[in-house]
């Protein structure tokens, strides 16, 4: 499954929020320094959807905010 989400980095509190057109706003605390936030994206992400870290991949918009993230 393939979702798109809309990341806010160093923001006050972490969560998963879902839009109404289907895509997901990832609130992480990381700073966007050295694949910090990606790296709390990733187990945000798989928290939410209740699968290992391993099965959550970021394959599109690693360097941006919007983000095509692939779960298997």
């Amino acid at each position: 499954m393939k979702i798109r989400i809309h990341v806010k980095p160093r923001s006050s509190r972490e969560g998963v929020d879902a839009n109404p057109d289907g895509s997901f706003v990832v609130r992480v605390s990381a700073p966007p320094v050295e694949g910090k936030a990606n790296e709390r994206v990733v187990e945000l992400v798989a928290d939410h959807f209740h699968v290992p870290k391993r099965n959550v991949r970021i394959s599109v918009g690693t360097r941006g905010r919007t983000k095509v993230v692939e779960i298997v």
